[in-house]
């Protein structure tokens, strides 16, 4: 959610009417896919968006588990929260947020460091409890998605600005035991069936190849 002013942790900040399309939008493109859990932010404008989510999902005959996940709250910007954006920019500590985030402290607020560790470790701890055949969907804000894409990139923090991530877009991430493989980013229109796990067979399957194909792989894939 973009806005002339650094939203932050203010409270009552919630979706407006393009924003609640966007939500609805996304929550049709991702009933394709069969939701073993939503976890969201407890912020209002993240809620909001993982309920349009549910409901398409109850739609589809599911019910995926629901939890609000302290872990991949927007970052904790303290005395910058609330102000105009145009006038933090002519704050010396915004070219280092630019530059250099993973030396920033917020004043009276969050390391940049701190927030992508806890979002890190959020997902990795979702990705394990719910097991390496779920498809579940994180509700989150724009730092945090694009922390989370750094590390899966295996890219420093400092890079992390590169990364794009549009509010209601689509960033996916298929996690092993041995690295993580970034299947879309900043996706806002694609077909996301192909994200669907494959139908189990009968017979026991061998798991997803933790390796990366060669040369390239074959287009779409499991996760």
């Amino acid at each position: 959610m973009t806005g002339p002013v650094l939203a932050g942790h203010t409270p009552g900040v919630v979706l407006d009417d393009r924003g609640v399309g966007q939500a609805a939008a996304l929550a049709t493109r991702l009933a394709a896919l069969p939701l073993d859990a939503v976890v969201t932010s407890p912020l209002e404008r993240c809620q909001q968006t993982a309920t349009a989510i549910l409901s398409a999902q109850r739609a589809a005959g599911r019910e995926p588990q629901w939890s609000v996940d302290e872990r991949i709250v927007e970052v904790r910007y303290g005395d910058w929260t609330g102000r105009p954006i145009k006038e933090l920019a002519k704050d010396p500590l915004w070219k280092v947020v630019q530059a250099q985030p993973s030396a920033v402290t917020f004043p009276s607020g969050e390391r940049m460091a701190d927030m992508q560790a806890r979002g890190v470790a959020a997902v990795r701890e979702w990705n394990a409890r719910l097991g390496e055949d779920a498809v579940w969907v994180a509700c989150t804000h724009g730092d945090v998605i694009k922390a989370i894409l750094a590390d899966a990139h295996g890219m420093h923090l400092d890079m992390f600005q590169r990364i794009v991530a549009d509010p209601c877009s689509v960033s996916a991430v298929r996690y092993t035991d041995s690295r993580p493989f970034v299947l879309r980013t900043n996706d806002t229109g694609g077909d996301l069936a192909v994200l669907a796990p494959p139908a189990k067979p009968r017979r026991r399957r061998r798991p997803a190849a933790p390796d990366a194909t060669l040369g390239g792989g074959a287009g779409g894939g499991a996760v």
